[in-house]
């Protein structure tokens, strides 16, 4: 897909970002005017000043888009990136072709799923723990009602220590039940089965009282597409059971599977709404690979990635020259993917865009989670 020309912006930012030079037509988002709780430090270019509390963002903002400045403290930086990244994203997507992803066996397994919920003493969902908003159904809290419910953040081994302390405190705040685990090596699946048996324990209480004998729980295994609900199982049963592989879409129908003689499992293929209305997720889900590739143009995520880790305190531009050997000249992803292209791909973007998107898929950027609870 051609990269869409950007669009005069119409919204309440301002003022407008300054005119992109080159070939890049992803534009870095202004930041939000907001006043500075605390001092922060600038170093120019042969100059320090120190900027008073009271100042805007925006007068900042300008100067480190031109290579000026960079803030003294990594724990505002952070603070700040969390901050401003949905509004960045909201704009860096706003001129883009919409993702949406929606094959017709999604819809089958959407009805069939819910019929089947109402048999469930427990579902567990299953989450990317590096995009664990984004990857909730929309409709799921409906679905579910008053049925117990654990969340199992999958791919813990992809966030870094401080990410999965965040999610942690953020779920047990809400009185969520949530286990981190790593379906590829197993991690977390013990536990997963012991609590779904001890959260669904009251069925076979309620049973007992009425001289019925006790019976397996029932869990049904649902998520987005490729965020190892297979994998999971499988690692749970200690043999491959599913159908799994690193992409979307491998599992097109409900299974049921039986872990050892008081637990059944339902497995089920991804689920996602039939249309995404809030872009920044599906970006998210484009980047992770939790959604099918056909939804999303290559080179249009890959500078969107790109302009989202230059700017996180845990990556930087210093993780791309680490991984490519090249500097990164600016803050203009579309630039950057070009750039590489050129230097290891004869001028490809597409393949260029590929081999961004799949570094960051296997780490090679560092454990960078792309989002954090909301506060």
């Amino acid at each position: 897909m051609a990269a869409a020309s950007w669009a005069a912006p119409t919204t309440s930012f301002s003022p407008a970002p300054a005119p992109a030079r080159g070939p890049c037509r992803i534009k870095a988002a202004p930041l939000p005017i907001r006043t500075l709780h605390r001092r922060v430090l600038l170093n120019a270019v042969g100059e320090s000043a120190m900027v008073a509390a009271g100042d805007t963002l925006l007068g900042l903002y300008e100067k480190e888009r031109l290579g000026l400045s960079q803030y003294a403290t990594d724990e505002f930086n952070e603070e700040r990136y969390w901050e401003t990244l949905d509004a960045d994203l909201r704009y860096w997507t706003r001129s883009l072709r919409p993702v949406q992803w929606y094959p017709g066996h999604i819809a089958k397994t959407e009805k069939e799923l819910k019929e089947q919920l109402r048999l469930m003493d427990v579902v567990i969902e299953i989450r990317d723990a590096r995009i664990p908003l984004s990857t909730s159904h929309p409709k799921m809290d409906s679905w579910l009602g008053n049925r117990k419910r654990i969340i199992v953040l999958n791919r813990e081994d992809m966030i870094s220590t401080e990410d999965r302390n965040a999610w942690a405190t953020y779920f047990a705040n809400q009185g969520t039940k949530v286990v981190f685990s790593n379906g590829q090596l197993g991690m977390g699946t013990m536990k997963l089965g012991r609590m779904a048996k001890s959260v669904a324990s009251v069925v076979n209480t309620k049973r007992k009282e009425k001289g019925l004998l006790p019976r397996p729980v029932r869990a049904g295994i649902v998520g987005y597409p490729n965020v190892g609900k297979s994998s999971l199982i499988n690692r749970l049963l200690k043999r491959r059971m599913c159908p799994a592989a690193p992409r979307p879409g491998v599992t097109r129908e409900l299974k049921w599977v039986r872990f050892g003689t008081d637990l059944e499992l339902l497995d089920s293929p991804g689920i996602l709404p039939m249309r995404i209305s809030d872009q920044t997720s599906a970006l998210k889900l484009a980047i992770c690979d939790d959604i099918g590739e056909r939804s999303y143009d290559f080179a249009d995520v890959a500078a969107i990635l790109v302009q989202m880790l230059i700017r996180h305190p845990a990556a930087g531009s210093e993780a791309f020259r680490r991984r490519y050997r090249i500097d990164v000249d600016s803050d203009c992803g579309k630039t950057f993917v070009t750039k590489l292209s050129v230097h290891l791909f004869n001028g490809d973007t597409s393949q260029a865009a590929f081999r961004i998107l799949s570094d960051y898929r296997k780490g090679k950027f560092g454990w960078v989670a792309l989002e954090r609870p909301p506060t």
